[in-house]
């Protein structure tokens, strides 16, 4: 179910399907960003089939979750396909694309790194 324009307002604190917090459009991609931090970003894909994303790079490790349809994932030339239920981690740097092999949705996890090392104090005493 897709949620109402008079809903689309503030998801925090609120029980959703990932489905329903986008749709398809014809011959397009459309994408609504749910989270947009400093530490990082979480996206929701709707895309038509043969509908893509050209090959880039990207400076952090990315997740992305199929939530619906199928794709196919390029990493370093390498092709994946992916369907409902699957995931992948593309890993920074490393050049990706991705198209839709049907109608499919996917959800993107990025999350900016940082130096995940604790840091050492010294006890000056």
């Amino acid at each position: 179910m897709t949620m109402q324009k008079k809903e689309r307002g503030d998801i925090k604190g609120r029980k959703m399907e990932w489905n329903g917090l986008i749709g398809y459009q014809e011959g397009a991609v459309v994408s609504r960003t749910l989270i947009d931090k400093e530490a990082g970003t979480v996206t929701i894909f709707a895309f038509d089939e043969g509908q893509g994303l050209s090959e880039h790079t990207a400076p952090y490790d990315a997740m992305v979750m199929v939530t619906d349809g199928r794709a196919e994932i390029l990493i370093a030339g390498e092709p994946f396909q992916l369907g409902q239920g699957e995931m992948i981690i593309m890993p920074a740097n490393k050049p990706h694309a991705l198209r839709a092999l049907e109608p499919f949705k996917m959800i993107l996890v990025m999350v900016r790194s940082g130096d995940r090392r604790p840091q050492l104090v010294q006890d000056p005493g």
